[in-house]
């Protein structure tokens, strides 16, 4: 027996590690046809290694004082060796967070993911969004540049317009009665601390409840209920992710760092999306930016929130449509009333309804990020309508929908 055979043995004997790598990916069995889908899944865990790491060393060097924030920033980017790398690591990170979660996302819209029995799967899945939407948000502030800055402002502002509880609301959140250096400590604690915390533990339940009811698959056949391989002993159309997604995975991982590479070192402000240019400004309480707008992937939710008029001098119909907008996500396993999962099964009556849906959040992006304008606000309302009208009238479409047959075996 080798040494690191008696180490291995050593720990098992006092640790279940060979245990818990079986169960969770040596010997976790999921179906042999996933596709150039079935990426976005790693790769989301590997940007939060990005960002936990690179956050780690930031914060070595960061101030989170009002006073000093934005120049200890300028400190990491010109002084610490290095310091612009992780800096820009780490802001290209935050958005190509979201780009692989929307890609994620989108996967299981097109292949059911979140059919039974996977609804608390894809219940995880969106509080782990919520989580990062409020990662994102607290992050943002702390550069403590012009866009952070009157961003926050105008976000913090919104939940004022709540009734009875939004003025007091809006205090607690800011830790103040504007923004300022209460509640850059105050988002600076939440977003090192408190929500990476919070949103360790989704992820630890996700996988967890991911390995209890088995991977979906492109054509969405359960492969647990198929009998059994007499020399394997796996499903028929099961195989162990270990080694064949894992080396699958480190292709994914490989193609993503190239890219990932390219837009740090030669585009990390990717044209004013990833890193706004009047972020290189220090925040100025008396000088208001003519536009203020999120960041990119807040911006279809924002247009929503500008698309709803204000009636009665109050916003509070815009927030809670914009609220509305994140939350009416969760309730896809019971809006979708298909009798198959897989859009290859589906017919053309849902395939062109998802068609426009993808459209018009593609617009409602577009149009969050541009100055308000009255053609662009009607435009916002159109496709805020279209994108409430894709999850309202699901329950009718979906079940009105001609499917195909699902057949009993994988297709590849």
């Amino acid at each position: 027996m080798n040494k690191v055979q008696q180490i291995v043995d050593w720990v098992d004997a006092r640790f279940p590690a060979t245990q818990l790598w079986e169960s969770q990916w040596g010997k976790y069995v999921a179906p042999k046809n996933f596709n150039f889908w079935y990426y976005f899944g790693s790769l989301a865990m590997l940007v939060l290694v990005i960002q936990i790491v690179t956050g780690i060393f930031l914060t070595m060097n960061y101030k989170p004082d009002a006073n000093l924030a934005f120049y200890s920033v300028e400190y990491i980017m010109r002084d610490v060796t290095g310091g612009w790398l992780i800096r820009y690591m780490h802001s290209t990170g935050a958005s190509m967070f979201f780009v692989v979660v929307y890609l994620h996302m989108f996967r299981g819209l097109i292949y059911g993911s979140y059919q039974k029995p996977r609804e608390l799967l894809w219940i995880f899945g969106m509080l782990i969004f919520l989580c990062l939407m409020a990662e994102a948000f607290l992050g943002y502030l702390l550069p403590w540049g012009q866009m952070s800055f009157w961003g926050a402002q105008v976000i913090v502002n919104l939940f004022s317009s709540i009734p009875v509880i939004g003025p007091d609301l809006s205090v607690w959140i800011r830790g103040d009665f504007v923004v300022s250096d209460a509640t850059l400590n105050r988002f600076f604690a939440l977003h090192v601390i408190a929500v990476p915390l919070v949103l360790l533990l989704l992820v630890a339940l996700h996988l967890i409840a991911l390995h209890e009811v088995g991977s979906n698959n492109p054509d969405g056949i359960e492969i647990k209920k198929q009998p059994k391989d007499e020399k394997t002993g796996l499903p028929l159309d099961g195989i162990y992710s270990h080694p064949y997604y894992s080396i699958k995975d480190i292709f994914g991982v490989v193609v993503f760092l190239i890219v990932f590479s390219a837009v740090v070192f030669f585009a990390p402000e990717m044209k004013g999306y990833f890193l706004e240019y009047n972020n290189f400004i220090p925040a100025d309480p008396l000088k208001t930016p003519p536009h203020i707008a999120p960041v990119w992937y807040f911006t279809p939710f924002y247009a929503i929130l500008r698309a709803v008029p204000s009636l009665f001098g109050t916003q509070v119909w815009g927030v809670l449509a914009m609220g509305a907008a994140v939350m009416i996500i969760a309730l896809l396993p019971w809006l979708d009333r298909s009798p198959v999962k897989s859009i290859r099964y589906r017919g053309t009556l849902y395939k062109s309804i998802l068609a426009v849906f993808i459209v018009a959040f593609i617009g409602l992006g577009i149009l969050g990020a541009l100055p308000a304008t009255p053609v662009r606000t009607t435009l916002s309302q159109i496709f805020s309508v279209i994108y409430f009208g894709f999850f309202l009238a699901m329950p009718w479409y979906t079940k009105m929908d001609k499917t195909k047959p699902v057949p009993s075996r994988v297709t590849g």
